[in-house]
C-alpha cells in the first residue's frame, strides 16, 4: 500500500538525520585522530610555534611524548635555550585544571642565572605596566615544583608551592638552607617567615615583616620594616636585627641583647639614579681586642641593571695595641658589576695593631668574573707583613706573605703561596723559616696545594745549630708529608753531649681526611751519633724507628724499635688518642757486656758477665703530665777493676713515676744482692732493700732497710734508714777481726789481733753530725804488738818515752772502749780508754791508756799515714801506773 505524503516525509527526514549524524561522527573521529597525531608530534611543531613569542636567539626544545593521565596533560622534558646557554629546564611536568584553577606540577626545575645576561635588552619586559596590571593578568593557578635549583646557588635548592590569583599571591619555599613563607595582597608584601643560614651563626637567622611595594615594579618598596633575631657562637647574647625605610631612605641596625650601642648601623638612601650608604658605623667588642670602623657604599645607575651600574665603596677597621693605633682601609671600585665579566678594583691598605702583633698590608687587586661568583686577583706588589710578640717570649722580627698573582674565588686559592718568618727568643735563640709552593683551586679538603719548606736556627741553652727542610702536598682530602729532615749539629746540656741528632721520614706521612675512609700512616726515623757524658762514658750511635698507623693525627697506633750500638733493640709500641699518649717498652734479656762503653775508661772497670732485662709502660696527658712504671732486672753481674772484683750482682728495680715523683718498689722493694767484692778486704753477701718515694716527704718517706755485709770475719748491718730522717740510723759492727783489718791496711809500725763490736748512729740530714755518740768496744781480748824498729825510734827521743814504749812493745788488752763523733765537715773526735797488761823483760805490767784524738777523717782517708799518727799518739797519750800490778807479776 503506497505511503501517504506525511509518512514519506518522515522516513526521508529520519534517513537524512542518520546520514548527518554519521557524517558528524566521522568528522569528530577525524578530529580526534588529528589531535592525537598533533599531540604525538607536538615535540616537532610546538617549539616552532612558541618561538614566535620568544626573544631573538631563543629556542625551546621538547623531548618525549605528550600524554593524558589522571585528568592531566603530561609534558615531556622542556629545555629553554638563550643563545646556546641553557637558561631553564623543566622535568616531570603535568598541567591540569581543578575547581576552576589551573594546576601545574613539576618534579624538578633548573635555572642558570648566568644566562640572563644573554637576553636582549628591552625584550624581556613590558615597560609601562603597573604592579596591579601584572596582577590582573595572573590566572587562577597553583604551581608545585619538587625541587627548584638556581645556578650558582645550588646549595639553596628547595621545593616551591605558589598560589596565584588577581587578588593575592602566596609562596612557600622549603630547602635545607632557605625557607620562605610570604604573601602579596595588592601592594602589601607580608613576610611571615624567612629563615636562612649565616656564616659564624650558631643557628639560622629568622626574619619577618611587612613591605609596601611600589606601583611600578622596577623600583624599591616605598616603606617597610623587617625584624629578626640571630644567635652567633662568639657572642654571649642574641642579636636583634631591624631594617626600616620610608620612601627613599632607611636604616639597618643590629643590636646585641643588653647593649645600647648598635653593632651595625647603616643609614641609606636611594633615588632613581643612586643607592647610597653614608657614614655607616660598626663595632665588634668580642674579638681579642675591640674592633670598630666605618662603611660607605654607593651604586650609581642601579636602574640600568647589572652591567651598567657602577659600584664603589670603602670600609675601614680601627685597632689599637702594642704598636699604637692602626687603621686598615678596604676600597672597592669604581667598577661595573656584570653577570659574567665584572671588573671592580679593590685595594686593602694600612696597618692593624693587635694586642701583641702588628700587621702591615698593601694588597692591590681586582674583582673579575660573574658578580655572583667573583674572583679576586691580587696585583703585583701585593704584600702582607707582620711583626710583634707571638708567644710569651717569642719575638717575631718579620713575617712576610707575598701575594702577587694569587687568585681567590669560591673555587679556592690559586697561584704561588709564599711565607717567610724570622723570629727570636732572648733565652732560647733565633730562627728563620721559609715556605714556598703553589695552589690550584685550593680550599681545605678541596683542590691541590704543593709546598716545600726550609729553615735554620740556633738554640742557646743547648749550644746547638739546627736546620729543617722538606716538602709536602694537600690534594683534596689527603695531606702528605713527602720528605722531612731536621736536626742539630750537636746537643749540649749539662753533663750530656749528643752529636748530630736528626729526624727523617722512612716513608711519607699520609693523612686521608675523607670522613668515610679516614687514615693516617707514616714512618719516622731518629738517628744520632755517639752521646758523650762528662764522666767519660759513651753511648754509641743510636737509632729509633717508628711506624704510625691510625685514623688521623689525633688517633693512631705507633710501633718501633730503639737501638744504640749493641744495646737493644728495645721494642716500643703504644697509641695516641688526641688527649693521652700511651706506650710500652720491652728490653729482652741482653748481656751486660754491651754496656761497657757507658763506663768511663778512668774507672778501669771491665764488665765480664751478667744480663739485663726490662719492661716499662708510660702515658702522658695535658692534665696528668708524664707517668711511667716498670721493672729493671740485672742477674749475675760480674766486673773487674785493678784493685777489686765484683761478683754475683743481682739487682731488681720495680718503679713508678707520677707527678714528678718516683716510687721505688711498686710491688716489692728494690733489691740489691752482691755475692762478693774483693779488694783490700773481702766483702761478701752484700744486701740492701729500698722502698718509698723520691723526692721524699714526711707523708711519703723513702726507706733503706735490710742492709748487711759480711767482712773481716764479722758483719756490718743497718736495720733501717728512713728519709727524711727523724731518728738515727744505727750502723752495727759485729765481731770485726782487727787482724784482718790491719792485714788489709798493711801498716809496718804495729799489729793488732782480736775482735771488736760497735754501733755508729748515722745522721744524713743533721745540721752538724754524721755520727754522734758512736762507740767501739772489744769483743774478747785484744793484742797489740809494736814493730821493733818503730819502738826503738820512738824510745830514742827521750828516756821517759822510751820507758813507756818498752811497756807497749807487746800488750794484751782486756778492755777497750772508744766513743766517736763525726761532723758533716769530716772532723772526727775519738775518746778512747784502753786497759791491759804489758809484758817486757819477763815482767808483766798493768797499762792504762787514755786517748783523745781530733782529725779530719776525709783527709785521713786520702793519706792513711798510720805510722806517723801512731807515733804521735803514743808519745802524747801513753801513761804508766805509779805502782805495779802485783797480781799480774810472775
Amino acid at each position: 500500500m503506497p505511503l501517504s505524503p506525511p509518512e514519506r516525509s518522515g522516513i526521508i527526514g529520519r534517513t537524512a538525520l542518520g546520514r548527518c549524524l554519521k557524517t558528524v561522527g566521522i568528522i569528530f573521529l577525524i578530529i580526534i585522530i588529528l589531535l592525537g597525531v598533533l599531540l604525538v608530534s607536538a615535540s616537532g611543531w610546538l617549539p616552532a610555534v612558541i618561538a614566535f613569542w620568544l626573544p631573538d636567539r631563543a629556542r625551546v626544545e621538547l623531548s618525549g611524548r605528550f600524554g593524558w593521565q589522571h585528568g592531566q596533560l603530561q609534558f615531556p622534558a622542556l629545555r629553554y635555550w638563550q643563545d646556546n646557554c641553557l637558561l631553564a629546564s623543566l622535568d616531570g611536568a603535568a598541567l591540569g585544571r581543578n575547581k576552576g584553577r589551573w594546576l601545574l606540577q613539576a618534579t624538578s626545575a633548573n635555572l642558570d642565572s648566568q644566562c640572563l645576561s644573554k637576553i636582549p635588552a628591552g625584550e624581556s619586559s613590558q615597560p609601562g605596566r603597573t604592579l596591579g596590571d601584572w596582577q590582573r593578568l595572573l590566572p587562577d593557578a597553583q604551581l608545585d615544583i619538587g625541587k627548584l635549583t638556581v645556578t650558582p646557588w645550588q646549595d639553596w635548592a628547595g621545593s616551591v608551592h605558589l598560589t596565584l590569583d588577581a587578588q593575592q599571591q602566596q609562596i612557600r619555599y622549603s630547602g635545607d638552607n632557605l625557607q620562605l613563607d610570604a604573601r602579596i595582597t595588592g601592594r602589601e608584601l607580608v613576610i611571615q617567615r624567612l629563615m636562612l643560614p649565616l656564616a659564624g651563626a650558631a643557628q639560622p637567622v629568622t626574619l619577618q615583616g611587612k613591605l609596601l611595594l611600589p606601583d611600578m615594579p622596577d623600583s624599591l618598596p616605598e616603606s617597610g620594616e623587617l625584624t629578626g633575631r640571630l644567635q652567633v657562637a662568639s657572642v654571649p647574647a642574641p642579636l636583634d636585627i631591624m631594617l626600616k625605610w620610608q620612601q627613599q631612605q632607611g636604616e639597618l641596625n643590629v643590636v646585641a641583647g643588653g647593649e645600647e650601642k648598635p653593632l651595625l648601623q647603616l643609614p641609606w638612601q636611594a633615588d632613581a639614579r643612586q643607592i647610597q650608604i653614608d657614614k655607616g658605623q660598626w663595632q665588634w667588642p668580642w674579638a681579642g681586642q675591640p674592633l670598630s670602623g666605618g662603611l660607605t657604599l654607593q651604586v650609581d645607575d642601579w636602574q640600568k641593571g647589572i652591567g651598567q651600574a657602577v659600584l664603589s665603596g670603602r670600609l675601614n677597621v680601627l685597632t689599637s695595641g702594642r704598636g699604637g693605633r692602626g687603621n686598615v682601609v678596604i676600597s672597592v671600585g669604581p667598577g661595573k658589576p656584570d653577570w659574567q665579566n665584572s671588573q671592580i678594583p679593590l685595594q686593602i691598605t694600612g696597618d692593624s695593631k693587635l694586642t701583641n702583633l702588628q700587621f702591615y698590608s698593601r694588597l692591590p687587586g681586582e674583582l673579575r668574573g660573574p658578580i655572583l661568583d667573583p674572583v679576586l686577583y691580587f696585583s703585583p706588589g701585593a704584600l702582607m707583613r707582620m711583626r710583634g710578640r707571638l708567644l710569651s717570649t717569642l719575638e717575631v722580627d718579620e713575617a712576610r706573605w707575598p701575594l702577587a698573582g694569587v687568585r681567590l674565588s669560591s673555587a679556592g686559592i690559586s697561584g704561588r703561596l709564599q711565607a717567610i718568618l724570622s723570629a727570636h727568643d732572648p733565652n732560647m735563640g733565633e730562627f728563620r723559616l721559609h715556605l714556598d709552593g703553589g695552589a690550584r683551586d685550593f680550599w681545605p679538603d678541596k683542590g691541590l696545594w704543593r709546598w716545600r719548606y726550609w729553615g735554620q736556627g740556633h738554640i742557646k741553652p743547648l749550644a746547638a745549630k739546627w736546620d729543617l727542610n722538606g716538602q709536602g702536598s694537600w690534594n683534596d682530602t689527603q695531606i702528605e708529608l713527602q720528605s722531612l729532615s731536621t736536626g742539630f749539629d750537636k746537643l749540649s746540656y749539662g753533663a750530656v753531649k749528643v752529636n748530630s741528632p736528626r729526624l727523617t721520614l722512612g716513608e711519607p706521612v699520609r693523612w686521608q681526611r675523607d670522613a668515610s675512609h679516614p687514615s693516617f700512616n707514616g714512618n719516622l726515623k731518629l738517628d744520632a751519633k755517639d752521646t758523650q757524658f762528662s764522666y767519660g762514658g759513651l753511648l754509641p750511635d743510636s737509632h729509633l724507628a717508628l711506624t704510625l698507623k691510625g685514623r688521623d693525627p689525633a688517633w693512631f697506633l705507633w710501633r718501633g724499635t730503639l737501638q744504640a750500638g749493641d744495646m737493644g733493640p728495645v721494642r716500643v709500641n703504644g697509641r695516641w688518642d688526641g688527649e693521652r699518649l700511651r706506650g710500652q717498652a720491652w728490653w729482652p734479656a741482653q748481656s751486660l757486656l754491651v754496656f761497657q762503653p757507658l763506663l768511663s775508661p778512668d774507672l778501669k772497670m771491665r764488665i765480664q758477665d751478667g744480663t739485663l732485662r726490662a719492661q716499662a709502660a708510660f702515658s702522658a696527658a695535658a692534665g696528668q703530665g708524664f707517668q711511667a712504671g716498670g721493672h729493671f732486672v740485672v742477674r749475675d753481674g760480674y766486673a773487674r777493676m785493678p784493685d777489686n772484683e765484683i761478683q754475683g750482682v743481682d739487682f731488681s728495680l720495680p718503679f713508678r713515676f707520677k707527678q714528678h715523683q718516683w716510687y721505688f718498689g711498686a710491688k716489692r722493694p728494690v733489691a740489691l744482692r752482691i755475692a762478693s767484692i774483693k779488694n783490700q778486704f773481702d766483702l761478701k753477701n752484700i744486701s740492701a732493700d729500698l722502698q718509698g718515694w723520691y723526692p721524699w716527704s714526711r707523708q711519703q718517706p723513702l726507706r733503706l732497710s735490710n742492709v748487711s755485709v759480711e767482712l773481716m770475719d764479722g758483719k756490718l748491718s743497718l736495720d733501717s734508714l728512713v728519709m727524711p730522717q727523724q731518728d738515727a740510723a744505727n750502723v752495727r759492727l759485729s765481731h770485726i777481726s782487727l787482724s784482718k783489718f790491719i792485714t788489709a791496711l798493711k801498716p809496718k809500725q804495729f799489729a793488732l789481733s782480736g775482735y771488736v763490736n760497735g754501733m755508729l748512729p748515722l745522721w744524713l740530714n743533721d745540721r752538724q753530725w754524721l755520727v754522734h755518740n758512736g762507740w767501739i768496744a772489744n769483743d774478747g781480748p785484744l793484742t797489740l804488738r809494736l814493730d821493733k824498729d818503730t819502738a826503738d825510734a820512738i824510745s830514742g827521743n827521750s828516756m821517759a818515752t822510751g820507758a813507756a814504749i818498752d811497756w807497749l812493745r807487746y800488750m794484751e788488752i782486756s778492755r777497750s772502749w772508744a766513743t766517736i763523733d763525726l761532723t758533716n765537715l769530716g772532723w772526727l773526735k775519738m775518746t778512747a780508754q784502753v786497759d791491759g797488761a804489758s809484758q817486757f823483760s819477763d815482767r808483766k805490767q798493768r797499762v792504762s791508756l787514755h786517748y783523745t784524738h781530733r782529725e779530719n777523717l776525709f783527709q785521713l782517708w786520702r793519706s792513711l799515714r798510720f805510722g806517723d799518727n801512731l807515733q804521735s799518739w803514743v808519745e802524747d797519750n801513753a801513761s804508766l801506773p805509779s805502782k805495779k800490778d802485783t797480781s799480774d807479776d810472775k
